[in-house]
């Protein structure tokens, strides 16, 4: 399928292209859905269940893991898709099987799907730079090999090899974009920015215990990765890898202490040595991000000072309709009692 041709959109109807985005809800998909619409896509979002505020998008409530490749290729049709992006998955809180069914199974069956789709859909695979595990202190490239030591890596790239043998075979269409580690307003607070962000946000006098922070990591903003999948979407190039960065290698540690100034408050961070260490990959990142500009025209454009500022507003935010919710909450809990006596 041409670029025109995704533009055209199908039956999908919009100026610009129907896409379909897996794990719309979730924080990196739901700014994908975003971007998407802003440039005149017709969206729709794919979720395992719809929470929260209405979206300016139709989000379909289906739990694409457990899914047939039929019933995918079904709703595809529906849509009229000529875009499918893949930002579902898992990685905090769960096991290695789930991983595996998220992460790798996933993208198979989507393979399966797209190849029963009318005019083939193109099929952007959201990767992790977790994939390439271990790496000396030199920027990773595409070409840096694959030796993932976490069963999250593992499982993100043989979903990635997933996609890049059907394209090889001439079975699928679509890129794999490798990603840093994501910032910005929605962080997940099972990771380390995320967490910190939420301690700051509740104003909390305890301190805070985390590991010791002596990675240096690649961070990019999850608005500049939205952009990213928009770019690899209106691409022709097919069945490569593309590194999805901010091509620094930042000291995790600098990040916290940036976050408690910008926050303003005089948090106490402990940091303490874990019973059970951590993997070497942890310890350096920097993602070499030329081919991405090349090939798409992308290079980040956020700062990583107001991907902080913005993670932390967004974590204020967060706290305080939690804190509204509660009370509202405990009032109707208040006047249920009263009407009973």
């Amino acid at each position: 399928m041409s670029v025109n041709d995704r533009r055209a959109g199908g039956r999908g109807g919009g100026g610009a292209g129907s896409v379909v985005v897996l794990g719309a809800t979730g924080f990196v998909g739901r700014h994908i859905c975003e971007v998407f619409g802003a440039a005149g896509w017709t969206v729709t979002g794919v979720a395992r269940s719809v929470q929260g505020p209405p979206a300016p998008y139709d989000i379909v409530p289906l739990d694409v893991v457990d899914a047939e490749p039929g019933r995918i290729a079904a709703l595809l049709a529906e849509r009229g898709a000529g875009v499918v992006v893949n930002a579902a998955g898992a990685v905090w809180q769960t096991t290695e099987d789930d991983m595996t069914r998220a992460n790798a199974d996933l993208v198979k069956q989507l393979v399966a799907a797209t190849a029963r789709s009318a005019g083939r859909p193109r099929l952007i695979q959201l990767g992790s730079v977790h994939e390439y595990g271990p790496v000396p202190r030199t920027g990773i490239t595409e070409d840096t090999p694959t030796a993932p030591v976490t069963p999250y890596g593992r499982s993100k790239l043989a979903g990635a090899r997933a996609l890049l043998d059907a394209t090889e075979a001439g079975a699928a269409e679509g890129l794999v974009l490798r990603v840093s580690n994501v910032s910005g307003p929605g962080t997940h607070r099972a990771s380390l920015l995320g967490m910190v962000a939420h301690h700051l946000a509740t104003g909390s006098p305890e301190p805070l215990r985390l590991a010791p922070l002596l990675a240096h990591r690649d961070f990019v903003d999850v608005r500049d990765v939205a952009d990213a999948a928009l770019a690899a979407a209106n691409s022709q190039a097919s069945g490569q890898v593309l590194n999805i960065g901010g091509g620094q290698a930042t000291s995790v540690r600098s990040l916290v202490a940036r976050l408690t100034e910008l926050a303003g408050a005089a948090a106490e961070i402990v940091e303490a040595p874990s019973a059970g260490g951590r993997p070497p990959e942890a310890e350096w990142q920097r993602m070499d991000i030329g081919r991405a500009g090349e090939l798409l025209g992308w290079s980040p454009r956020r700062s990583l000072d107001d991907s902080l500022r913005d993670l932390l507003a967004h974590a204020r935010d967060a706290v305080h309709r939690e804190s509204l919710s509660s009370a509202l909450q405990v009032a109707r809990t208040t006047m249920a009692v009263s009407d009973h006596r």
